[in-house]
């Protein structure tokens, strides 16, 4: 946790955009793995943890705009829970730690919201992204379960994502933490990026150096010598001399904040000529993004910039032909970067995303487009100061979408499809930072993670 002020500059900051109603913060309970006592690890819902911050289930926030009050509704722990849990603090000693004045056993919650109900006050509550929560707010609000993310709150939705958005010093220090454990993780794996070994050992490592570090992995990691696949979750395969390995994998920091970082690591040490040339034209569309990153800027036209850098590098190597330019704006590019340029960072990998896409990272004024691979892109909108995202342009060489396009025609006025057929097996590569958005531009958040080919074979040859 925070101090205690900081949550209570927060609530207090979220107030200012209600004149009058009750903000429901719904936490989140365990989740049985296999049956009720075993018990998926526990994780908060992050916009509780931004508001409240106990990581402890059971647990629901609420602030009375009308009343200008603050409750913590929870579990009171029995005698019985102390045996098997130890000593655990009572509900008045979490609601202080907070700085929330009123406490009420979670039993009481339901009679609460139905005489404020009853009295004509809205209650404002967040979209629910699991099955059992949607069930637990609709027998407390009588609501039909199916529907009742129908009736979620926009205006409180666009509150929190307006102040969430906007990452503090502390944020921005616990990021850099968590930035601090993928570093240990990736040069760990780029240690050992050798013929013979399984990309679950790999995993296994860096799971090990996240946990020992924070709070273990941000995401599911992507470490596969499949990188074509974009999210590609299979760690079974045996590393082989000469492959591309992606490293796709961040951590969480004690205080829930996230890290996303990719590497692509040459298996034995060594890229191909074909392996660098690739390399180079994604590092060089990576940077160019970075560094057209400023206040203003919409991350749709910096999306642009890093693929109109692919199509100029694939089209100096004959795989891609025609105007770099022409090529973007008729989304020949897609077919080898079918994905946006990154998304937002904080306590959730993408940031809000359970608050929803559309709302996040689209607005009035950027709209989101319906051409194939544009259509991908998280976080299109202007950027503000505050801001924090990644940044990860890729070339993947895909044999379905390859096919698919070649059987069509499609856009043969701009890719060489008959140069295609021998990189059908590349696989792919990505190079991932994450960026903070300054006053006058942007910085490049965490130590520095080896990208340049000439670094990272040096660290695979050890």
């Amino acid at each position: 946790m925070f101090e205690q002020h900081i949550y209570i500059e927060r609530r207090k900051t979220l107030k200012t955009k209600f004149k009058s109603g009750l903000l429901l913060f719904l936490g989140n309970d365990e989740s049985p793995m296999n049956y009720s006592a075993n018990t998926y690890n526990f994780r908060q819902d992050s916009s509780f943890l931004y508001y409240f911050g106990l990581s402890l289930p059971n647990l629901v926030g609420i602030i009375d705009i009308d009343e200008n009050k603050e409750y913590l509704f929870g579990y009171e722990y029995t005698l019985a829970d102390i045996v098997w849990m130890g000593k655990q603090p009572s509900l008045n000693q979490l609601a202080n730690r907070i700085g929330v004045e009123f406490s009420e056993p979670i039993l009481n919650l339901k009679k609460f919201l139905q005489k404020k109900i009853k009295d004509g006050v809205k209650v404002h509550f967040l979209p629910l992204y699991r099955g059992e929560q949607k069930l637990k707010l609709a027998e407390l609000l009588d609501e039909n379960p199916f529907k009742i993310n129908n009736k979620f709150s926009k205006k409180f939705v666009e509150a929190v994502i307006e102040q969430r958005s906007v990452k503090s010093s502390e944020e921005i220090a616990e990021i850099e933490y968590a930035l601090e454990i993928a570093y240990q993780m990736h040069i760990t794996a780029m240690q050992m990026a050798r013929h013979g070994i399984i990309e679950r050992d790999i995993v296994a490592s860096m799971e090990g150096i996240s946990r020992s570090l924070g709070n273990g992995f941000s995401f599911h990691p992507i470490v596969s010598k499949n990188g074509q696949t974009l999210h590609n979750h299979y760690h079974d395969n045996q590393l082989q001399q000469g492959d591309l390995l992606v490293c796709d994998a961040g951590a969480e920091s004690y205080r829930f904040y996230a890290s996303d970082i990719t590497r692509t690591i040459p298996v034995g040490g060594k890229f191909s000529a074909i392996q660098k040339d690739i390399y180079e034209i994604v590092l060089t569309a990576q940077k160019n993004a970075i560094s057209s990153i400023k206040p203003g800027a919409k991350y749709v036209d910096v999306h642009l910039v890093a693929a109109k850098i692919i199509a100029a590098g694939l089209i100096q190597l004959g795989i891609m032909k025609g105007n770099p330019g022409e090529a973007v704006k008729n989304g020949a590019h897609a077919l080898f970067f079918p994905h946006g340029l990154g998304h937002m960072m904080g306590l959730d990998v993408h940031d809000m995303e359970g608050l929803g896409e559309e709302l996040v990272g689209y607005d009035k004024n950027t709209q989101r487009s319906n051409q194939f691979g544009l259509a991908y892109l998280r976080f299109a909108k202007e950027l503000r100061p505050g801001y924090v995202l990644t940044v990860e342009p890729g070339i993947y060489f895909i044999p379905e979408l390859i096919d698919q396009w070649k059987a069509k025609k499609k856009l043969k006025n701009f890719i060489n499809y008959d140069k295609l057929e021998s990189l059908k097996i590349f696989g792919g590569i990505r190079i991932e930072d994450n960026v903070l958005v300054t006053e006058t531009g942007c910085k490049v958040l965490g130590r520095p993670i080896p990208k340049e080919a000439r670094d990272v074979e040096a660290i695979v040859n050890g």
